[in-house]
């Protein structure tokens, strides 16, 4: 059966490098590090040839069956693809590699060591941002001048924080080119010299712990999908990232043991996290399990099930509830923290609860083992200090030093 972009997406790298077939000789080769790397195999004057078409999902299924009949048009022309590639090479070289070539090559090797949301917001401004404007120009003929009106223009949209990324994005791609003898110089230095003034610090708002009860309320009479329903409840009793919990798939999921356990691919630390799961977090998770548990991830997309929930969804509700401004999903975390903090707990259960990054990589290895319990039993204090406030109880009694 030809290949799908859902079996693409979701085909996990095993000990070994194994193929997806595709038809007519096109297969995608995974690695055991992850990489999706497209290949042709074809047959010219009796014997049996390899092309490369790059990597997934930067080349994507499309672009490669493209890249397939357009080799097999030289075959039947008598011309062997993989020779006509390595000639193209040559010519190229006389004029001098493009910015998009460069470009592509520093993508494919360093995409599959990234995180996916990385890697997905590298490929959008590459071909949203960078490729259109300067791809198909000499790498080595490129100006510090043009890259300054290439971010300015990222900068005139108000996305500072992608034209941030841009630079450093740009930065790296020359730097591999040095590193591949491609340029001699790096002309995206200094890029941030002449940056536009950053924006004021955007902190996240929350409601106070007081003002919850009045929020959790409102979730249930306010006109919202029963899933956003659960995600913002379970956002409230493990302060992850919304983006952590939106991408969940129920494999992470231990419910017996109650642990949430995310590898580090999917973490912004790059390190795994377990999550304890109190008592009402597990009632949720139960729930979930009758509506969406015959699906690989807790929240599926209402267009595309393999696809998770979309990241404006948790916001939009809260707005709809009336607090815009006053509350985001990422605002549960800082809620957490002021309010364990305020209680006296352990700094660094708190820390470790929330997975910030700890730069001792000893200390965070023996943290991350030492404590899951004590996480556990803050946790479920934590919820039960909820379930407390909104039946109107006085929580000064939960109140814990460690």
């Amino acid at each position: 059966m030809p290949l799908t972009d859902s079996a693409i997406k979701t085909a996990k790298p095993k000990d070994k490098p194994y193929k997806l077939s595709d038809a007519h000789g096109l297969y995608l080769e995974i690695t055991p590090t992850g990489s999706k790397l497209w290949r042709l195999k074809y047959r010219i004057a009796g014997k049996e040839k390899k092309l490369a078409f790059g990597a997934y999902p930067l080349t994507t299924l499309a672009e490669a069956r493209e890249h397939r009949d357009t080799a097999r048009k030289l075959l039947a022309d008598g011309i062997d693809p993989g020779e006509q590639k390595k000639a193209d090479k040559q010519a190229q070289k006389a004029t001098g590699v493009t910015f998009e070539a460069l470009a592509r090559e520093w993508y494919a090797y360093n995409s599959p060591r990234w995180a996916e949301s990385t890697a997905r917001k590298a490929s959008l401004y590459l071909e949203n941002d960078m490729i259109p404007i300067i791809g198909a120009r000499p790498v080595k003929a490129i100006t510090r001048p043009e890259l300054v009106e290439l971010v300015r223009k990222v900068e005139a949209r108000g996305t500072l924080n992608a034209a941030g990324k841009i630079r450093q994005w740009l930065h790296q791609i020359y730097r591999f080119g040095l590193a591949s003898g491609v340029v001699d110089s790096n002309p995206a230095t200094d890029l941030d010299v002449v940056a536009a003034p950053a924006k004021a610090a955007r902190h996240h708002p929350h409601v106070t712990f007081a003002e919850l009860p009045e929020l959790l309320g409102k979730i249930d009479t306010t006109n919202i999908n029963t899933l956003t329903r659960c995600a913002i409840r379970l956002l409230v009793l493990t302060a992850v990232r919304p983006g952590e919990l939106r991408a969940a798939p129920w494999s992470e999921f231990d419910l017996e043991a109650a642990t949430w356990t995310i590898p580090k691919e999917r973490m912004k630390a790059r390190r795994p996290h377990v999550v304890p799961l109190p008592r009402q977090a597990l009632a949720i998770l139960r729930t979930l399990e009758e509506i969406s548990g015959s699906y690989a991830l807790l929240f599926p997309g209402q267009q595309k099930a393999d696809r998770p929930m979309s990241d404006n969804t948790i916001n939009k509700a809260l707005r709809l509830m009336g607090y815009e401004g006053r509350q985001t999903g990422h605002g549960f975390r800082h809620l957490l923290s002021t309010e364990l903090n305020g209680r006296g707990y352990n700094k660094d259960w708190i820390e470790r609860q929330l997975a910030h990054g700890d730069n001792d990589e000893i200390r965070a290895t023996y943290n991350h083992a030492a404590y899951l319990e004590q996480r556990r039993e803050m946790m479920q204090a934590w919820a039960d200090s909820i379930d407390a406030m909104c039946a109107g109880a006085n929580v000064v009694s939960i109140k814990r030093k460690a």
